[in-house]
Parts: C-alpha cells; sequence; structure tokens
C-alpha cells in the first residue's frame, strides 16, 4: 500500500516539473525570484487528507518555489510517505556555476524527481546530475502536544487505511508498556500514586503502619489498542468517521476464581468509542456533530506528558475524564499567515460522580451498581452540560513545530440523593412520609494552553470549580452534609441511601424546630500544572538522521487545592484529613525509532493536611504517618519504561 501511494505522489510530480521544463526560457530566467503558486501535488495531498490544512499553508508560504518543494519532501518524508532514500534522490541541492565573467555564484536547483532504481529508470537534470552534495537532512521536530480532540476536521477519504472491510476503512494503533517502579510510599498498595493520607481500607485509618511503606511494582497491564475508522458518504462535503479504543488499566474482577492468581485479572476497559460526522458547509467553515463516549470538553483538552500513565496526576492537578457524550460545533478557518482557526462546541454529558460506597448495605451495593455513585447524577434528571471554545495559530512557523493553541471551557452539572421512605428515621417519618432527597451542583472552568516553538513546548492548565471528584481534583473528596446550624442530626437507616453510596442523607430540625433535610454541599477546589517539553537533541543540533536525534526532557509541576473551609466542616476531631496534593518530576525520554521508546521518570508526590479546628470549635489533630502524627506525606517515585507503539 505504502508502495503504491508513493509511486502515485512521484507520478504526480512529475507530471508538475515536466511542465515546468515546457514553461520555457522566461521561467528559467526568473529562477531566482519567483514565488510559489497555487501547487497542484500540495493541493491533491491536501484533498487526500495526506497533509493538515496547517502542513498545506506551511509549505504555500515559503518565499521560494524550491524552498516551498523542501518543506513538502520533509514532510512526507516525517510521515513515512517516502523513505530517507527516495527523500536524497528526489531532492536537488545547491550548486556553484560559472558565470559569465569567470566569477563563480550559487544558485539553487530546483528539486528534480528521481525514480527508485526498481521502477526501472530516472528522470534528471543536467544541473541535478552534476550536483555535488546530499540534499540538506529533514529537521528534528519540536516536542508535539498531547492532541485529544481535532481543531481540523478530517476529510472526506482523509484516512489513508490498513484494512478495509466493505465500505469501512479500518487504521489500527497501540502501545505496549512495561515499566518498573519503586516508591517510598505506597501504603494502599497500588501501582499507581494517589494523594496521600487516604484510608488504606473503608472505615480504616490514615496510618501507614511502622514505616512508609516502601513498594516495588513491575507493571506489564498498559496496553493500549484501537483503530480509527471511515465510512464513505456519497456526498463530496460529508465526512463520517469514527474511533474505538480500550485497555486493560481497568479495575481487577471480583470473580471469586481470581484469588488465586490475582496479577494476572486486569481486564480490558473501553476509553473511546464514538463516530463523527462532518459538514462542510464553506470554503472557511466546518460543521461537525460527534456521539459516543470521548473525551470531555470541559477540562480534557490538554494532558502533561508523564510517563505514569494509570494515574496521570490524578489529584496532582491534571484533571480531565472520558464520559458518553452528544458533542456539536463548527470550526471556523479564518486563515491568514498564522493559519488561525476558532472552534466553538457545545456537549451534553452523561452526569457521573463515581462518589465511594457507604452504609450498613455497602457490600450489597457494590454487586448491584456497575459504578459507585453513578445513580446520582443521573437521578438529577438532566444532563451535565459543558463547553469549550479553541483558538488554534501557528505561533512559531519553523518546520516541524505544530500549531498552538488557547482553550477555554466550563460545565455545570446537578446530582440528587434519594432515601426512601423506609429508611427514614422514625423521628422523621411524619415530616416525610415518602421519602426525601437532597441536591448539590457541579460547575467549573478551565483556562488551558497549548504553546509549541522550536525549541520548548509548554502545556499549561488553571482550573476552578466544585465538586470535582469525578475530574480528579478536588482532593477526590465527595460532597459532604453540612449540619451548620442545625441540631438534633440523625442519618437515614436501613439502607441508607437508594443508591448505597456517601455521603448518606440527614435529617435535622433548624432553629425553628421544624424537621428538615441536611443539605449536602460540593467541595470546592483550584489547581492546574505546567509541563515543559525540551527537544534536547533539535537545542543541541544533533544530527537528524542519527540515532541521537530523538533525545527530550519533560519538566513537570501539578498542584490540587480543596478549600480548607470546607475541609474542616467535614473532618472530625482528632482525625485530620488531606488538603493539598502536588507533584513534581522530570522524565528523560530516548526514542530508539518510530516504534521504540526508552523513558525514565523520578517524581515526587506531596500531600499536605488541614490544620485549625472544626465548626464547633474542636481541635484537628494532624494524621498519623509512620505512626507519627505528620503535616506532611510523600512519595518519592523512581519508574523506568518501554514504550512499543504501532
Amino acid at each position: 500500500m505504502r508502495n503504491a501511494i508513493l509511486r502515485k505522489v512521484l507520478h504526480i510530480m512529475l507530471a508538475v516539473f515536466a511542465a515546468l521544463v515546457l514553461a520555457g526560457t522566461v521561467l528559467a530566467q526568473q529562477q531566482n525570484d519567483r514565488k510559489p503558486a497555487s501547487n497542484l501535488l500540495v493541493r491533491v495531498l491536501q484533498a487526500k487528507g495526506i497533509l493538515t490544512d496547517d502542513e498545506a499553508a506551511m509549505v504555500s508560504q515559503a518565499s521560494t518555489a524550491d524552498e516551498a518543494e523542501g518543506r513538502l519532501a520533509r514532510l512526507l518524508l516525517s510521515k513515512g510517505i517516502i523513505t530517507q532514500a527516495d527523500y536524497d534522490q528526489t531532492v536537488g541541492s545547491a550548486v556553484v556555476q560559472a558565470s559569465a565573467d569567470g566569477a563563480a555564484r550559487a544558485r539553487i536547483v530546483p528539486a528534480v524527481l528521481r525514480l527508485p532504481a526498481s521502477s526501472g529508470g530516472s528522470v534528471a537534470s543536467p544541473d541535478a546530475q552534476a550536483a555535488q552534495k546530499p540534499a540538506p537532512a529533514p529537521v528534528i521536530p519540536a516536542v508535539a502536544p498531547i492532541r485529544v480532540f481535532p481543531v481540523d476536521p478530517p476529510k472526506r477519504e482523509g484516512l489513508v487505511p490498513d484494512l478495509k472491510v466493505g465500505p469501512v476503512r479500518l487504521k489500527p494503533y497501540g502501545f505496549f508498556k512495561t515499566s518498573v517502579v519503586w516508591d517510598s510510599s505506597s501504603p494502599k498498595g497500588d501501582d499507581f500514586p494517589l494523594p496521600g493520607f487516604i484510608a488504606p481500607g473503608l472505615g480504616g485509618s490514615f496510618d501507614t503502619g511502622p514505616d512508609s511503606v516502601h513498594e516495588f511494582h513491575l507493571k506489564a497491564r498498559a496496553m493500549r489498542l484501537g483503530s480509527n475508522f471511515e465510512w464513505v458518504d456519497p456526498s463530496p462535503k460529508v465526512a463520517i468517521t469514527g474511533r474505538f479504543e480500550f485497555d486493560f488499566e481497568g479495575n481487577f474482577s471480583r470473580a471469586s476464581n481470581r484469588n488465586i492468581s490475582t496479577i494476572r485479572s486486569s481486564m480490558a476497559g473501553i476509553r473511546l468509542a464514538w463516530a463523527r460526522v462532518d459538514y462542510a458547509a464553506s470554503e472557511h467553515v466546518g460543521i461537525h456533530a460527534l456521539f459516543g463516549q470521548d473525551w470531555t470538553p470541559f477540562a480534557s483538552s490538554t494532558l502533561p506528558s508523564l510517563l505514569e500513565t494509570t494515574g496521570l496526576g490524578v489529584g496532582f492537578g491534571t484533571l480531565y475524564e472520558r464520559a458518553p457524550q452528544a458533542r456539536f460545533g463548527f470550526t471556523y478557518n479564518a486563515g491568514g499567515s498564522r493559519s488561525v482557526k476558532f472552534q466553538p462546541e457545545v456537549a451534553v454529558v452523561l452526569p457521573s460522580y463515581g462518589n465511594l460506597p457507604g452504609g450498613p448495605d455497602a457490600g450489597a451495593a457494590l454487586g448491584l451498581q456497575l459504578g459507585f455513585g453513578e445513580r446520582q447524577g443521573v437521578d438529577s434528571g438532566r444532563p451535565e452540560v459543558q463547553g469549550r471554545i479553541v483558538t488554534q495559530f501557528r505561533l512559531d512557523t519553523a518546520d516541524g513545530v505544530p500549531p498552538a493553541q488557547l482553550i477555554f471551557s466550563a460545565m455545570q452539572g446537578e446530582r440528587r440523593v434519594i432515601v426512601r421512605a423506609a429508611d427514614v428515621p422514625a423521628a422523621f417519618q411524619a415530616a416525610f412520609p415518602n421519602g426525601a432527597s437532597a441536591r448539590s451542583s457541579r460547575n467549573g472552568y478551565t483556562a488551558e494552553v497549548q504553546v509549541p516553538t522550536r525549541y520548548a513546548t509548554l502545556i499549561a492548565k488553571y482550573y476552578n470549580g466544585e465538586d470535582l471528584r469525578f475530574y480528579f481534583g478536588g482532593q477526590l473528596f465527595s460532597p459532604f452534609n453540612d449540619p451548620t446550624g442545625l441540631s438534633g442530626v440523625v442519618s437515614a437507616g436501613g439502607s441508607g441511601n437508594i443508591d448505597g453510596s456517601a455521603p448518606i442523607l440527614q435529617f435535622a430540625t433548624d432553629a425553628s424546630g421544624a424537621p428538615v433535610v441536611v443539605p449536602q454541599r460540593p467541595v470546592r477546589s483550584s489547581g492546574g500544572f505546567v509541563n515543559l517539553g525540551l527537544p534536547l537533541s533539535r537545542i543541541f543540533s544533533a544530527d537528524p538522521s542519527g540515532r541521537n536525534n530523538a533525545w527530550t526532557l519533560y519538566l513537570h509541576y501539578g498542584i490540587d487545592f480543596a478549600k480548607a473551609r470546607d475541609v474542616r466542616k467535614f473532618t472530625a476531631a482528632g482525625t485530620g484529613n488531606r488538603v493539598k496534593s502536588d507533584l513534581a518530576s522530570a522524565q528523560l525520554a530516548y526514542k530508539l525509532n518510530n516504534w521504540v521508546t526508552f523513558a525514565v521518570e523520578q517524581s515526587l508526590y506531596r500531600t499536605r493536611a488541614v490544620t485549625g479546628t472544626t465548626p464547633a470549635g474542636a481541635t484537628i489533630l494532624l494524621p498519623l504517618f509512620r505512626g507519627n502524627r505528620s503535616r506532611e506525606e510523600h512519595d518519592l517515585r523512581f519508574e523506568f519504561g518501554t514504550i512499543f507503539t504501532f
């Protein structure tokens, strides 16, 4: 397939360059100052989806035709359409030609196509045959951000498939990662880090025992598989695409036969499963709709480059999620020298909360529900509404640098907790004969940037909101009962909440003596991260065709705050609780080739405890860590991994 595509590209290039030769001596006399015209080859490659709009614009913005041809050749090389040998054979170089008065002057020779030896011949100009030095090697690309959503809409028949099943085109992809991990403190026994001062089990304490619990792990379950899809529609303005992706990072099965061989029982879980329809309304406007499970518009647009992908900084300032949704938006291509694009989107998303199981019937609730606390969102009777607006532009127009993005997102949702009549405490049965319920809201907003340049790539995010547990923020706290100003507080009996999750609804009397439901409040929080990628090989001018062309250093810092005032309200006197966690890490990665990468990451995960007094005035003691009252719990983590990509 690749060779067929290459032959088609080469034949088209032959036709273009033959037309240039037939243009005559006038074109030859204007060789040095000619400007790149609309290039047939670029348009064909753009229409086929081999070149993106930004890449086509980068080629077209070249100051001379020779520069444009060089940029195009380097792009085809970086995409694997042509090999290094093809590149060396097809791109001309500068030669020195004697002038009429005997002086030497430099002249750029147009790129001349040579067919591979297997094609049965070659075409070359006399100047190209006289070239004395090889074509310049391609540049080392800048660090590319992790892009989980496209601003450039997919083009009809733009997917170059590896497989075809009837009208469906498929292009599989994936990676497999094995890593060796050592933690200075991992009291929960997980092979990924979580904020400190979390009880090892339900009803447990924060204490780690006589020491900080050093742990060694060798992870072999980080395997991700997926495929991109395209269904070719008869309309030339419609593109129908899709993606399915899963990995083996799911929970362990609860089946009893796993008690003997637990480490081999990780299960596959769906990450992404969506289909998308794009309609080219005009030259500058594209409309799209997506249906299925995808990255949420709120908070998920920027992700840090971390070797630890099981947790990916959960509770330490990352903030992201994937959820079922119906998303609608459009893309406006303003064009210009910076290739500016705008993309606003709005989505209705499944309202999910992921609260912990609790109450007397917690064990049964685990068996009855697909996920913890999912009913609380859907019981609100309304979707979660999310929105995002993206501005994309080329900040650095150098070769190998992707465009920058400025992103703003927001969301609003609601949960509802229900208690059945039989579980209402006896003293409140008369006031709530049919049962009771309480609601709380979830709100949030983010500001995110992705700024690639030739020598550094900055990714940053700031977020603020309430009840962000499902998005891995707010120190992973669920909403809490707030009995401030109330008396005679009693929790629901029997099974507790109808979904069996915490916190259990409570009842009390207000200042006038009237029975009321204790309100449940969300925990307010804020945080974010800064991730800096440095292409060491490019910075130190390594040979792009050598083995040292892919060294990259990533520096990362993330932090997540829960509002201390909220944490104090639900922290019992003498127990202590977490309030803030941060992460600092450095990763050195070496890409052996397009398929194999080695990386080593050293990180420090820290959690701070809340201090002060409860609303009732009781002193909050520091939690236990290594058997002692401690203000901070930390984990010095080392990880070495090998990633095989396909």
